[in-house]
């Protein structure tokens, strides 16, 4: 049996389907990717069908991943039946898959996972900026990844 993130963020072509990516090719990295399922999602629906972000796509691309097949949906309440960790990228998102979820499911903030951020540390929108805002997301989203990987290392033996 896998198990299973899913990474949300607002409209799932930049932060969560980057995260999707990384984290994935991390948990692989750790010997885990036959083990944990990676999925992403939006927490609104307008962009549903839509490839990544451009820019997101560039940025993974210029670092060795590939997003190349990413196709952006919208997180749906009858999912927490069949994910074991949900991972919001903000406060906002946050909020909004609390209030979906059941009693019992595990939602929590992507950076979390990262030793070195501070407590409620988000992963912010790059949609509006410039190119460098996304490459300081994916650093953020790096470095949380390796955290995450280091804790189903030792949670899932």
């Amino acid at each position: 049996m896998s198990y299973r993130i899913c990474v949300v963020c607002m409209g799932n072509i930049c932060r969560s389907p980057m995260a999707e990516v990384v984290l994935r090719k991390t948990l692989d990295g750790h010997g885990l990717g036959d083990r944990v399922t990676v999925d992403s999602a939006g927490t609104g629906g307008w962009h549903q069908g839509d490839p990544m972000d451009a820019r997101a796509a560039e940025m993974l691309a210029g670092h060795g991943y590939d997003g190349s097949r990413h196709r952006a949906r919208q997180f749906l309440r009858d999912w927490y039946g069949r994910i074991d960790l949900v991972l919001a990228m903000d406060v906002h998102n946050l909020s909004a898959l609390r209030r979906l979820a059941p009693a019992g499911a595990d939602v929590r903030l992507f950076r979390s996972f990262d030793p070195a951020a501070p407590e409620g540390s988000e992963v912010p929108d790059p949609y509006y900026g410039e190119r460098e805002g996304f490459a300081e997301v994916l650093e953020m989203i790096e470095a949380a990844s390796r955290g995450l990987a280091r804790h189903l290392v030792i949670t899932l033996r």
